[in-house]
C-alpha cells in the first residue's frame, strides 16, 4: 500500500498498555529512538500488536514540530534528535528535512518559524511529535 504520509520509519514495539479505549504502544526506532504511538484499543487488537511485533511508525509532515534544542515542562513525549539536510520555503510554509538516526523525518512549519529559528542545513534539531499524532503499521 502506498501512502502520501511522508515519516515513516521502521522499529519494534517494546510494550502495549491498554486503557479503556486507547493504549500506548512504545516503539524502539531502528535508530535506538523511542517512539510512542497513543491508538485505539481495536487498531493494536487488528494489527497484534505485542512486544517485539515489527511496525512503521507514520507521522504526517504537518504533525512535526521542530526546537533547536531541549525542550523541558512540555507534555510532548517524542523528542527526537536530530541535524537539518534541506530546508526550502514557499510564500508561507517551509519544508524542512531532518536527518535523525536510522531514518529521516520531514517538517512542514510555517516559513516565520523557520526564519526566527534560523534553521538551514546542518542546523541542529529536535522533532518533537505528540504520541497522538504517531500511527502505526504492520510492517
Amino acid at each position: 500500500m502506498s501512502l502520501s504520509i511522508r515519516n515513516q520509519i521502521p522499529g519494534v514495539v517494546t510494550s502495549v498498555t491498554p486503557g479503556e479505549a486507547m493504549a500506548t504502544v512504545a516503539v524502539r526506532l531502528v535508530g535506538g529512538q523511542d517512539v510512542t504511538a497513543a491508538i485505539t484499543l481495536e487498531a493494536v487488537q487488528e494489527l497484534g500488536l505485542v512486544a517485539g511485533s515489527p511496525v512503521r511508525t507514520l507521522v504526517k509532515s504537518t504533525e512535526v514540530a521542530l526546537a533547536t534544542g531541549p525542550v523541558e515542562g512540555l507534555s510532548i513525549r517524542n523528542r527526537i534528535p536530530g541535524t537539518v539536510t534541506d530546508a526550502s520555503m514557499g510564500g508561507a510554509m517551509a519544508s524542512v528535512k531532518v536527518d535523525v538516526e536510522g531514518g529521516e523525518f520531514t517538517a512542514v512549519i510555517t516559513k516565520d518559524a523557520m526564519l526566527d529559528l534560523g534553521l538551514a542545513v546542518g542546523s541542529p534539531v529536535v522533532a518533537l511529535i505528540k504520541s497522538t499524532e504517531v500511527s502505526l503499521a504492520d510492517d
